[in-house]
């Protein structure tokens, strides 16, 4: 069955870097794998080539030590029900990073 999801939906921006771990396991792909475990919409891993954080060290994809820890970007779409319902989890899993949320007009998702 597909899934439409029009209108104002909640859109989770989760910051962390590449070397991130869960449980021993990439950071990224165990938060894409419980969205997906809990029937969230869609998740999108986005690198970063160029970035900072708490740290202040400066992470790039161009320096002669290339940086084994880019920055990563997970962004997270569905209801705010949905997104509220995951977030407790989410934040257990992230230990360095930044969450935000904010309220996305969706256009289309089929």
């Amino acid at each position: 069955m597909t899934k439409k999801l029009e209108g104002t939906q909640k859109l989770m921006r989760i910051f962390i870097g590449e070397d991130d771990k869960y449980e021993g396991k990439p950071l990224y792909k165990e938060i894409v794998g419980l969205c997906r475990e809990k029937g969230i919409s869609g998740a999108t891993v986005i690198r970063g080539i160029y970035g900072y954080g708490r740290s202040s060290i400066i992470h790039s994809s161009r320096t002669l030590a290339l940086s084994n820890d880019l920055p990563i970007i997970v962004e997270v779409v569905d209801t705010p029900e949905k997104i509220d319902e995951i977030l407790p989890e989410i934040e257990k899993m992230v230990g360095h990073g930044l969450i935000t949320l904010e309220l996305a007009h969706v256009i289309k998702y089929e």
